[in-house]
């Protein structure tokens, strides 16, 4: 049997553990409850910054989100990596157009000429047989054929803004040299937005392919008031690729021969403007007249 004092140090043996046990676990939860600390802190750190960005990327548009994720330096040019040599295939309607058409020019509310134009005759336009005609530019002349039967109110349209003169000595303000290859020009103020003062509907079909050698007009889209084409003055000479939907009226050809002096101008570069590849030529090229035959 354990004497009296066998039991007193026993017992207080006992009491010594329990205390150092309390004490370690004491010690235990103080670091995990700084350790929580910290983790909460870093959680509600990264939640705000998660939502800040998540708020951001809402209002980005959505054609942006296949974009690079770096835009181009201001300067920096850009060139094709390749130019297909072939011509394409004209587009044909499946059925032909009535060999007269009736059109129509209504003023843009707001967007006034950024050039003296008047509007076409409107009445008996013609929708048989071509036209050609010669865009002298700074690179030398470009010879293109202008098809009524494909698109009698634009061949109408162009045929008389360059009988007016509108095209003289203007611009050409965009070339791209990725994903599409066009050199857009038409605009006399040569940043993309300008006009002749009215607008007319597209005429397309769902035939419609673009490549080297089509002439087709540049447009806004439908215009969400009348549901019409937004057609002006600002055309695009396509020199090689171009994955497009039939949206953009086709109404011409430009000769092989002439396309050389359009790859020449594509070989320099474009200024990269937002977009690689999509700018201003890095040398402007100038359209001083445009003749008809």
């Amino acid at each position: 049997m354990p004497s009296n004092e066998q039991r007193r140090e026993a017992a207080k043996r006992k009491l010594e553990r329990q205390l150092a046990n309390r004490a370690e676990r004491a010690r235990k939860r103080r670091i995990f409850g700084v350790v929580g600390t910290v983790a909460g802190v870093v959680l509600v750190v990264g939640l705000i910054y998660w939502l800040a960005n998540r708020s951001g990327d809402d209002t980005i548009d959505p054609a942006a989100s296949t974009a690079p994720t770096t835009e181009p330096a201001p300067d920096q040019v850009a060139t094709p990596a390749n130019i297909p040599t072939e011509l394409a295939a004209v587009p044909k309607r499946p059925t032909a157009l009535p060999a007269k058409a009736t059109c129509a020019y209504p003023v843009e509310e707001g967007k006034p000429a950024s050039k003296p134009a008047q509007a076409p005759p409107t009445d008996n336009v013609s929708a048989e047989g071509t036209i050609a005609a010669t865009i002298g530019m700074s690179v030398g002349d470009v010879k293109i054929t202008l098809d009524r039967a494909l698109a009698p109110c634009t061949v109408n349209s162009f045929v008389s803004l360059a009988k007016q003169g509108y095209f003289n000595d203007t611009t050409c303000h965009r070339l791209t040299t990725e994903g599409i290859q066009v050199l857009q020009c038409g605009d006399p103020t040569a940043k993309g937005s300008g006009g002749p003062g009215y607008s007319f509907d597209d005429e397309v079909f769902p035939e419609i392919k673009y490549g080297r050698g089509i002439l087709a007009m540049a447009n806004a889209g439908k215009n969400p008031q009348t549901n019409k084409g937004t057609n002006g003055s600002q055309f695009f000479i396509v020199y090689g690729n171009a994955e497009l939907p039939p949206n953009y009226t086709v109404f011409g050809t430009v000769e092989a021969e002439s396309l050389k002096k359009i790859d020449e101008i594509a070989k320099t570069g474009t200024v990269s403007q937002g977009a690689p590849g999509d700018g201003s030529p890095k040398n402007p090229v100038a359209i001083k007249t445009v003749t008809v035959a």
